[in-house]
């Protein structure tokens, strides 16, 4: 409830503050101005939205496969749609090295969920469900069209920025300083975009749990993708750079992330348990100042906060 509380939240600020900026803006520039500019805003938005799903297969080098070539990898997403009350999204596979698992499409008809090549041999069934329950419920909430609705804010701010800084007339002045504020919007609404993002993974998270998954199996499955990302050459990251945003954990942060998941392996075993995942609850976990700056930064949470937070939800109730 409090994520849903804050999401809320975060989203009527940002329109707010987008809102004010154009009352303000309107009344310097001309209000066609403004709206040429929404105009070009939106339908960049729009063709991105509708071409997106081409640019990530493309990307990602997706292959759809049937019930007949992976027929365990269908079923569990079978199950978990219909759990999560969604129409079977379409099957796929990623050629690339990097273990990871992501979600997209444009509408609840046009969901599509798929692995990497890297993830298969890397999680056990009952991880690899977990995973996968995560990313269904990316489609269940929606959150490629609550991104892409929020981006088109920053998007509007920077033609503000643009148009009035770089506009010449008599109130160059005040045009000025509608740039440099539509600039300053710029950039704390992009932060908020990322923070909203950040909020997403921690109710997918939420939502893989509340379709039957114990928070030790997601929270050992996130583990191990950390380990696994680290390992992969970084010039396998350069490719799919755009794209990360879409993945179940930040692959580019694995290397900084693993000092940090160092403290929760008690055992030493390469997986978290649930008692060590309910160790948690009451220990204390160090993050430095440097990844806290980071995650500000970043699509993902920090992903020892998001394994603690993975503490608190046993007994979280089905949908």
């Amino acid at each position: 409830m409090w994520l849903k509380l804050r999401l809320y939240l975060i989203m009527t600020v940002m329109f707010a503050i987008i809102y004010g900026l154009v009352a303000f803006a309107a009344s310097y520039i001309g209000v066609s101005g403004f709206y040429a500019y929404g105009v070009i805003a939106s339908v960049m938005l729009l063709i991105q939205y509708m071409i997106g799903p081409r640019m990530v297969e493309w990307s990602m080098g997706i292959r759809y496969v049937s019930e007949q070539e992976y027929p365990a990898l269908h079923r569990m997403i079978t199950d978990l749609a219909r759990d999560a009350g969604i129409p079977k999204p379409k099957v796929g596979i990623a050629r690339i090295p990097i273990p990871n698992a992501f979600a997209f499409g444009r509408w609840a008809k046009d969901g599509r969920v798929c692995v990497t090549e890297g993830i298969m041999n890397l999680l056990n069934e009952k991880e690899l469900r977990a995973v996968l329950a995560h990313e269904v419920s990316h489609l269940k909430h929606k959150d490629v069209a609550v991104i892409t609705m929020i981006s088109v804010i920053p998007m509007i701010a920077w033609y503000i920025a643009w148009n009035s800084l770089f506009s010449g007339g008599r109130e160059r002045g005040n045009a000025a300083l509608i740039g440099i504020a539509a600039f300053a919007v710029y950039l704390i609404t992009n932060l908020l975009v990322l923070y909203v993002s950040r909020i997403r993974e921690y109710y997918a998270d939420e939502g893989a749990v509340k379709l039957g998954n114990g928070p030790h199996h997601l929270a050992s499955a996130l583990y191990k993708l950390v380990y696994g990302s680290a390992r992969v050459n970084k010039d396998a990251l350069k490719p799919i750079e755009g794209m990360k945003a879409f993945f179940a954990n930040d692959p580019s942060r694995a290397a900084y992330e693993i000092r940090e998941l160092s403290q929760l392996d008690l055992d030493g075993s390469g997986t978290i348990d649930a008692n060590e995942l309910m160790a948690l609850q009451t220990r204390p976990v160090k993050i430095s100042t440097t990844d806290k700056i980071m995650e500000m930064l970043s699509t993902h949470p920090n992903m020892l906060k998001r394994i603690q937070r993975l503490s608190s939800l046993q007994g979280v109730s089905a949908y």
